[in-house]
């Protein structure tokens, strides 16, 4: 196989040669078969050297499913100090990964302190931080000079970011499409809205996707890997699958080749809202055309209709979009299109996610997800309580719920009725 990637990204080849042993025994994986995939396009190592204190992660196959926290202020919510703890709430609920999606405050001050709190790796959307410059001065989006764009994720690369969300394959042609195919929700991602007005009041192609080369030259040297954003994806389950929803995930599949023969690794984003039925199918398409890179997807939200619990319509399709190929879940919350989440709200999000990726990769008989379970029902079957926390996704929910009858060998559901105690003849 071919070692473009490693001979020309350093820094990743520096993260291997201090992590590789580590990573691999924790994903059980041969040494091999990691650097195998990383050359193929097929996994990436998340990882900046500096982001200091970090622990860098494999997201990808045949890497174990990985859960991300979006967390980060808005104009309505805006307190540094609780999204120091939504970090530690996210952590504690075993997110994998944290974005910041601050839109509002000092988010310079916001970014820094995240990346000092947060060992785990630290993704962002550059283009919140040049948009909150340009509307908090009262101007409008499309007066954004491409300089500033480029500027401020080489900015957010020296300070530590591990994965940057840029939408490169929202192509002008696409924003044309999902503007004029009477959408239902048009264009419903923050930066693939602010880049379609950029173009379309411009008449201009993305600078982005006109200079990929140059944010390339930006990434490489830091092993920013780049988060390709789904600005088309759709924002309502009769949106699924439309015309300009596939041509940025051609574009997208394009740019990821281009990247790797390059040096710079690449995910892909994934779809919002779309139907249980076309799951499947909407994942191996994605996957196929982007060349097995790893897929990180919100949700997918199966319906629309539950504001409030999103966390569930979104865990229902997680479930079945990583047994079809998904590689990388971002959570949805039970204030997901309400609110901004509060701690609770976030450690809910983390561990439907959880769920969800267990249940897929269970499905698809998985060692590590295989032996959980295995190892809960060996704990039932023994009434042993203890077992059952080791093998739990969340020992703490199972002790509190227990706290009033922690001294019992039965559950209070049952008490003497115990099914498993009446067969074992005690």
């Amino acid at each position: 196989m071919s070692q473009q990637l490693l001979s020309q990204n350093a820094a990743l080849r520096g993260l291997l040669d201090r992590h590789l042993a580590g990573l691999s025994s924790q994903e059980q994986l041969a040494p091999e078969t990691v650097t195998s995939a990383l050359e193929a396009g097929a996994m990436v190592l998340l990882g900046n050297p500096a982001h200091g204190g970090l622990d860098p992660i494999l997201v990808g196959q045949p890497a174990s499913v990985k859960v991300n926290a979006n967390i980060g202020t808005s104009p309505l919510c805006n307190c540094p100090h609780t999204e120091e703890r939504k970090i530690k709430a996210a952590l504690e609920a075993g997110a994998h990964t944290v974005m910041d999606l601050s839109i509002a405050g000092d988010l310079d001050a916001l970014r820094t302190g995240m990346l000092a709190a947060c060992p785990r790796p630290l993704g962002t959307v550059p283009l919140y931080a040049v948009g909150q410059r340009i509307l908090d001065a009262d101007k409008d989006i499309a007066s954004m000079d491409p300089d500033q764009l480029f500027d401020e994720i080489a900015k957010q690369a020296r300070q530590g970011v591990d994965f940057m969300t840029v939408h490169c394959g929202l192509s002008r042609r696409g924003a044309e499409m999902a503007v004029k195919d009477k959408r239902a929700l048009g264009i419903v991602s923050r930066g693939g809205s602010m880049l379609a007005r950029w173009m379309l009041e411009n008449d201009r192609e993305n600078p982005l996707l006109e200079d990929f080369d140059r944010l390339l030259e930006i990434c490489r040297p830091y092993n920013v890997t780049l988060s390709l954003g789904d600005g088309l994806r759709p924002g309502a389950g009769v949106d699924a699958g439309d015309a300009a929803q596939w041509e940025e995930v051609i574009n997208l599949g394009q740019l990821a080749r281009y990247a790797l023969e390059r040096g710079v690794q690449c995910m892909i984003e994934g779809p919002g809202h779309v139907p249980l039925n076309q799951v499947r199918t909407q994942i191996q398409g994605i996957k196929r055309l982007t060349h097995n890179a790893p897929l990180y997807v919100l949700g997918p939200l199966c319906c629309d209709s539950a504001p409030g619990y999103d966390h569930i319509a979104g865990a229902i399709g997680g479930a079945l979009a990583v047994e079809a190929g998904v590689d990388f879940l971002c959570y949805l919350t039970p204030a997901e299109h309400l609110t901004l989440p509060d701690e609770a709200d976030v450690r809910a999000g983390v561990m439907a996610s959880r769920v969800a990726a267990q249940v897929g990769e269970v499905a698809l008989g998985r060692p590590q997800a295989v032996a959980r379970e295995a190892a809960m029902n060996q704990a039932r079957r023994a009434l042993d309580w203890d077992g059952m926390a080791k093998a739990a996704l969340d020992p703490s929910t199972l002790a509190k719920r227990r706290e009033a009858h922690k001294d019992e060998e039965v559950c209070a559901m049952c008490g003497k009725f115990c099914a498993v105690k009446m067969l074992q003849g005690k």
